[in-house]
Parts: structure tokens; sequence; C-alpha cells
């Protein structure tokens, strides 16, 4: 019995770390897509931004090797395409609220917007239809 207490305890702990922990990054990143490179400090803004550049570079190559993850047991991975779908929309709309604030961005980033909020979430859509069809519920 102590030790399921203490399993309750720690799971809450792990709960409450999580969600004041979860702060930074949703904070962070709401500050970020509404200030876009403003919010940066301005004495040390190229190398600024290549660490952040860098940074969700290392984000976007996680989520595209996540996707090739899923490749061989397509059908049973839709949870993984939805969750990974839902970062890519979110990032896409922020871009898209950048490109309303700051203006239209080269043909790379207007290609990428394209693929964060048309491709992607039909790739999604598509592996839904496929889990239907080929899943193990189905």
């Amino acid at each position: 019995m102590a030790r399921t207490l203490f399993h309750l305890n720690e799971r809450s702990f792990l709960q409450l770390a999580i969600a004041v922990f979860g702060l930074v990054p949703v904070c962070a990143g709401s500050v970020g897509v509404m200030l876009g490179q403003e919010l940066l400090d301005p004495q040390h803004l190229q190398i600024n931004l290549d660490s952040h550049f860098r940074y969700l570079s290392g984000i976007l190559l996680a989520i595209g090797l996540a996707f090739w993850h899923a490749i061989p047991r397509i059908e049973s991975m839709t949870t993984r395409c939805r969750v990974l779908t839902f970062l890519v929309i979110i990032g896409g709309i922020a871009r898209g609220w950048a490109l309303l604030d700051a203006g239209v961005p080269s043909m790379p980033m207007v290609l990428a917007l394209g693929m964060e909020l048309a491709v992607t979430p039909l790739l999604c859509l598509w592996q839904g239809r496929i889990a239907k069809q080929y899943g193990p519920v189905a």
C-alpha cells in the first residue's frame, strides 16, 4: 500500500513538474511567434539567430525521422502521425503569422508553408484512411 501511495505521489510530482516546466516552451514559443526576431538581444542577434535556427532545424529533422520511423507500420501509427502533424501545423500557423506580420518570405519559406498547412495534413488524413482499412482494429 505504501508503495502505491509513493507512486501516486511521484506521479503527481511529475505531473506538477511538467506543468510548471511546460510554461517555458509555451511562453517562449508564444512570445517568439508574436515578436519574431525582435525577441532576441540585438547585440548578439546573428549568433542568437544561428543558434535558434539550428535548434529548430534539429526539431524539424526529428519530426521527419519520426515520420520515417512510422513507415513500416504506417497503418498502426495514427497517434504518432496526428501528434507530428499537430506540431507541423502549429509551426505553419506561426510561419503564416510571420508572413502577415513581416511580409512574404523567400520561395523556400512559402513552399514550406504549403507543406505545413496543406501537404502534411493531407498525408495525415490519408494515413487515417489507411489505418481504418488495414489497421489492427480493421
